[in-house]
């Protein structure tokens, strides 16, 4: 008995996108740059202030985001001011790694099969 052929292609298609942005965001640095964004737009200078790592670095980063959608970005002056572009993006960052974060807590007791990450086997 075979599936709906167009059903799969859909489906094969979701499947894509959601691996090309879970792709986008695997990078700590992304994840760093999305979190300091969701507080409102920045320059380079403020998320290096925030973000431990060089300016070329950054730049390569936010332009990264920017050209997937993630991001925005105006100009005013010298200055080139980023931010939160696809709410939907940063939604996702937010829900991970607050799980994460709560996963990683010591009074976090999730069950085994509510986690995120592998419980760590002494």
């Amino acid at each position: 008995m075979a599936g709906n052929p167009q059903q799969s292609d859909e489906s094969d298609g979701v499947f894509a996108t959601a691996a090309e942005l879970f792709s986008l965001l695997s990078t700590p640095i992304r994840l760093k740059i999305i979190s300091a964004l969701c507080h409102g737009e920045k320059n380079v200078s403020q998320l290096l202030a925030q973000i431990d790592t060089t300016q070329p670095n950054m730049s390569q980063h936010l332009s990264t985001l920017y050209r997937a959608g993630v991001l925005g970005k105006r100009r005013e002056a010298t200055q080139i001011y980023y931010r939160i572009e696809s709410e939907r993006a940063a939604m996702l960052c937010r829900a991970v790694c607050t799980q994460i974060a709560f996963e990683m807590d010591a009074d976090g007791n999730v069950p085994q099969d509510e986690r995120l990450i592998p419980r760590v086997r002494a």
